[in-house]
């Protein structure tokens, strides 16, 4: 379209014709795979590992409260993997940096439990893909057992290329699908208390007077607004907030 036939309102960005392309930046891609308890996330998580791998590609593992307490990733089915254990105020760019400096490449990162990052860290992994080529595979839970979102689940959202809910159905006690974390403690739901509570098992509440134990349950929007964890409760402590 001639100069002064364009559309001041046009948002969208002319393509590079075909053969200039390769002239186009390489960048990576910030992915992030997302779900309930249970729905198979470290699972997947493994198996991207796995494949990345099998090409001859090298990775970074990161993990942040993982359901086992130790650094690895971890999943229900059995299988682990030792990872590094990155807290809040660890910079994940240095991370990538301090491997090139021990000669290794990192062509890929994995971050499982991805809620727990800071929005500050998720903008550091959006650099890596941006700048340095890096290809990041997130892995986490969106909400909390409040039913809000997790700081670092937000920013994924947010900044992410690519949002993949986790397709492995869980469900309700009801039957229907369940996307709802909620946190249980003497058989009633709560809705207040610290964010990041793990547990794999019946966990003793901290600071509660008298002691009481906490555990997690998925349930459908329903059951969760009116906090109806069925007619038995079966199974306690199988699931964990990681």
């Amino acid at each position: 379209m001639p100069p002064h036939l364009s559309d001041p309102t046009d948002a969208l960005s002319s393509v590079p014709a075909a053969g200039s392309r390769r002239a186009v930046p390489v960048v990576g891609h910030l992915r992030f795979y997302y779900g309930p308890m249970d729905c198979g996330k470290s699972t997947l998580a493994l198996q991207v590992d796995h494949n990345q791998a099998r090409q001859g590609r090298r990775g970074l593992l990161l993990v942040h409260h993982d359901r086992s307490g130790k650094p690895q990733i971890s999943s229900r089915i059995g299988i682990t993997r030792q990872a590094l254990e990155v807290h809040g105020g660890v910079d994940l760019r240095e991370l990538v940096r301090a491997r090139w400096a021990e000669g290794h490449r990192v062509d890929y990162v994995i971050v499982d439990e991805a809620q727990f990052l800071t929005p500050g860290q998720v903008d550091q992994l959006a650099e890596l893909a941006d700048d340095v080529q890096v290809d990041v595979y997130c892995f986490g839970i969106a909400t909390d057992f409040r039913s809000r979102m997790f700081p670092g689940s937000q920013r994924l959202f947010e900044l992410a290329d690519e949002l993949e809910p986790v397709q492995v159905d869980v469900l309700c006690w009801c039957g229907l699908p369940a996307r709802f974390n909620a946190r249980v403690a003497d058989g009633a739901v709560i809705r207040a208390g610290d964010t990041v509570l793990v547990a794999d098992t019946d966990r003793e509440l901290p600071d509660s007077t008298p002691v009481t134990t906490v555990r997690y349950q998925v349930l459908c929007r329903r059951h969760f607004r009116v906090g109806d964890l069925g007619p038995a409760v079966a199974g306690r402590g199988q699931l964990s907030l990681a």
